[in-house]
């Protein structure tokens, strides 16, 4: 009733799954996901499709790394050390069809990743409207593009206005011993996995250290050259604890 659909399971897609899998290593994409999330980047969430039509609800702003109580989110973190950009949870939203001005549809707070006090309640539910005029900001992008956006950096949904009807296929990555949300947990679904190449099975692996032999990409989206550590710790592991791994 609120004109708002969300549809799951593409990756599992018998017929036309090909172009939900490939965005999981899209080579136009794979460096900002190295520079943003890290090499040996995971799935996190199953990805989402989107779909509003015309006068469809909005949804309030959410996210940032300071909670209301004003206490630090750990799990929604971005931080630039060093000249190395890390975020514990990247979103990735492909955009189906154009958002023109006005149109409504995703919205942010710019600078917002970088937040150090509690978000007041009438700037997250919509009553301060200057601060809706102001420093809220709907993006303008065509079909065919992607929006790239920290979990740190406090977001949103517009009510949508244009005739048309507003797709997004959302995708969100963690670093590769990182995990927020649970579906991984024991195991994907198996209609996910299966046929899916070595290299988007690399980023379907569940959470941890590149070091242990973890599937990794190079730049291009191509297989890289797992990480292993030397033969006498493996040894060793298989020692004292029974198996490669501890």
């Amino acid at each position: 009733s609120t004109g708002r659909f969300d549809m799951a399971g593409m990756l599992g897609w018998k017929d036309g799954n090909t172009v939900f899998r490939d965005m999981l290593t899209h080579p136009k994409l794979v460096p900002y996901l190295h520079m943003l999330v890290g090499n040996g980047y995971r799935l996190d969430h199953s990805p989402l499709v989107l779909a509003q039509n015309k006068g469809s609800e909005g949804f309030s702003l959410h996210g940032g790394s300071i909670d209301r109580a004003g206490n630090f989110i750990p799990q929604l973190q971005y931080t630039c050390r060093n000249n190395s950009i890390t975020n514990t949870l990247l979103a990735v939203s492909f955009q189906l069809t154009d958002h023109n001005k006005g149109d409504g549809g995703f919205c942010v707070v710019p600078g917002s990743h970088k937040i150090n006090f509690s978000p007041p309640e009438d700037m997250m539910i919509g009553r301060d409207e200057e601060f809706l005029r102001t420093c809220v900001q709907q993006p303008e992008t065509r079909a065919g593009d992607v929006v790239l956006f920290s979990e740190a950096t406090i977001h949103g949904c517009l009510p949508w206005k244009a005739d048309h009807q507003r797709r997004i296929a959302l995708y969100r990555f963690a670093p590769s011993n990182f995990a927020f949300a649970r579906g991984y947990s024991n195991s994907w679904p198996a209609e996910y996995l299966e046929g899916m190449t070595p290299e988007q099975l690399s980023v379907m692996q569940p959470p941890y250290h590149p070091m242990y032999d973890r599937p990794t990409l190079q730049d291009d989206g191509t297989a890289g050259t797992p990480k292993t550590r030397g033969q006498a710790k493996i040894d060793f592991d298989l020692e004292v604890f029974g198996t490669p791994y501890y």
